[in-house]
């Protein structure tokens, strides 16, 4: 298993782009500088009337197959 850890923070707005289908996907740079282009569904449990703020860990598989998000703080 192979993780990342990586900051976000959405606006409320932003997220419904999102949450709404607008964008697909979402690309973050994690700490080492490597970027990540995910899924946008896989954030929906951490949208809150703020929208995204948190500290958060991608799980892949060792051929790059999405696990799971988590957020770490």
């Amino acid at each position: 298993m192979i993780e990342y850890y990586f900051n976000l923070t959405l606006s409320y707005n932003d997220c419904m782009d999102y949450y709404h289908g607008r964008f697909s996907s979402l690309q973050v740079v994690e700490d080492g500088g490597k970027r990540i282009r995910f899924s946008a569904n896989h954030l929906r449990p951490y949208i809150s009337s703020l929208g995204i703020r948190g500290r958060f860990r991608i799980l892949l598989t060792p051929e790059n197959k999405f696990i799971r998000i988590e957020r770490v703080a």
